[in-house]
């Protein structure tokens, strides 16, 4: 994908959205960011909810999203990302999918949207 469709892709993003891509990033060390951009942890994002979707976790309805309550094997979500990766033009490491995972964790607890489990 070119640079000027990931810059646009970005530049549409709602400001939540945009946010949480910028802490991701700034979460990720600089040696994992090698051929990774902000556009790869959006794709990753995205495929987090294709997944949920999958699992009957999201309900899209037009442009309302509803995310339910329910179990996430993280391990299974992990694979379905990384198989869905392969297929893409750019690659992402494993690593990388897994980091971009960590900081969506991160920043959603930051957020509120998830809490801590002791």
């Amino acid at each position: 994908m070119n640079n000027n469709i990931q810059q646009f892709e970005l530049s549409i993003m709602d400001p939540e959205e945009r946010a949480m891509v910028e802490y991701i990033w700034n979460l990720i060390p600089d040696e994992d960011r090698k051929d990774l951009s902000p556009n790869d942890i959006l794709r990753v994002l995205d495929l987090m909810d294709d997944y949920l979707e999958e699992k009957g976790l999201l309900v899209e309805d037009g442009d309302e999203v509803e995310y339910l309550e329910g179990e996430i094997d993280e391990a299974e979500q992990l694979d379905y990302i990384i198989q869905a990766v392969r297929n893409d033009e750019h690659k992402l490491s494993a690593v990388q999918i897994q980091l971009i995972l960590d900081g969506e964790l991160q920043y959603g607890i930051k957020e509120g949207y998830y809490t801590e489990e002791d």
